[in-house]
């Protein structure tokens, strides 16, 4: 029996990676394992690990014979899922912002990605919030499970105050300085350079929260992997660019403070309940330009929303006080979008995966999970 695995550029991280390790652990003792790499992330993937390039023979191949293919999106590689496998899409993030069929695309944008949809045979959603969109979106009329999150089981294990130290102990921050997460959506209309770059700037001041938060805050800065490493960094400033730590969700439990604008990491960071700060900065060119939203965040924001870098420093040196203020909106945000991270996502998805003799295969279940 043979499960293969893909998670967005190659990743070893995300949803598949919780169900890989949950597999290993309790699946049936000759599952075998592989996952989808890139040449460049291929390193960063654990000794023993089966790895084939995404994209490669040996991956089209390795799909073909698979009995578990699980991926947290769209492949847009050609491949032939073999009669009576199982293919289990998880998706990445409960969705503010419009996505796949419901978001301004190019013709013939999304054929690749909709040749994949027709070979899902179930999609995992995060919250009953998300549900009917992620079916309209991407035009799918298979089963969807609402069963949480398996990322984000660690954000409710017993040992997430050991995480927190663990990975603040990589990081070199003390327990008295506040962790500051920066983390921001990708924007579709950044453009490429003369070199085949593509131009991006922090929009945050970063002299400024040198000056103003610099003596017990740091910045840790997690960019889309397109901007990533196009950044520059004042000599001396508080701040660590954390853009290729694979798990989130680890920064999440380090950090104190998340300044996110359209992201979904504002819908696993609230799993925590610390402070959000949201700076949306070019927040009608977003909404009405380039993505459009499912809802108004400005209704449901669960912390102050800022459109400068002044009021971001302002915010951010406010959060332990400006936190209580937002305690109801951020109860009610918990309740929508976080009712089913209660660290039990993966033992959920299991159940899915696995028939009652322990065996992977399909089987029919509820929109419920």
């Amino acid at each position: 029996m043979k499960a293969v695995y893909f998670t967005y550029r190659g990743l070893y991280a995300d949803n598949p990676r919780a169900i890989y390790r949950a597999l290993r652990s309790r699946g049936p003792a000759d599952l075998t394992h592989t996952w989808l790499c890139t040449e460049k992330t291929r390193a960063a993937f654990p000794p023993g690990v089966d790895t084939v390039l995404y994209g490669s023979s040996e991956a089209a191949d390795a799909l073909a014979t698979a009995d578990i293919v699980v991926a947290n999106d769209c492949m847009s590689m050609h491949w032939e899922k073999r009669p009576g496998a199982t293919y289990l899409q998880t998706w990445h993030g409960t969705p503010l912002k419009r996505i796949h069929h419901d978001a301004p695309v190019r013709p013939g944008w999304l054929d690749k990605p909709d040749r994949d949809v027709a070979r899902w045979d179930a999609l995992l959603s995060p919250n009953a919030a998300s549900t009917d969109r992620l079916r309209h979106a991407f035009r799918y009329g298979g089963p969807i499970h609402e069963t949480g999150y398996p990322r984000n089981d660690v954000l409710m294990s017993p040992d997430r105050d050991d995480v927190r130290r663990r990975v603040r102990g990589q990081l070199g921050l003390s327990d008295d300085t506040t962790a500051v997460l920066y983390a921001p959506t990708w924007r579709d209309d950044l453009v490429f350079d003369s070199a085949g770059a593509r131009d991006f700037e922090v929009p945050v001041d970063l002299d400024a929260f040198a000056d103003r938060l610099g003596g017990d805050h740091v910045l840790l800065l997690r960019l889309h992997s397109m901007v990533s490493g196009r950044i520059t960094v004042p000599p001396g400033a508080p701040v660590i660019d954390v853009s290729d730590v694979p798990e989130p969700a680890e920064l999440y439990l380090a950090a104190d403070v998340l300044v996110t604008d359209y992201s979904s990491a504002m819908f696993d960071f609230a799993v925590t309940g610390k402070p959000m700060v949201f700076y949306t900065y070019d927040l009608e060119h977003y909404r009405d330009d380039l993505r459009g939203f499912y809802f108004d965040l400005t209704d449901v924001a669960p912390g102050p929303i800022v459109r400068s870098s002044e009021e971001l420093l302002e915010a951010i040196a406010d959060s332990d006080v400006a936190a209580p203020g937002f305690a109801d909106r951020y109860a009610r945000f918990r309740d929508t979008f976080c009712s089913l991270e209660d660290g039990h996502a993966t033992d959920r998805v299991l159940d899915l995966l696995l028939p009652p003799s322990g065996r992977p295969g399909r089987r029919s279940t509820s929109e419920r999970g």
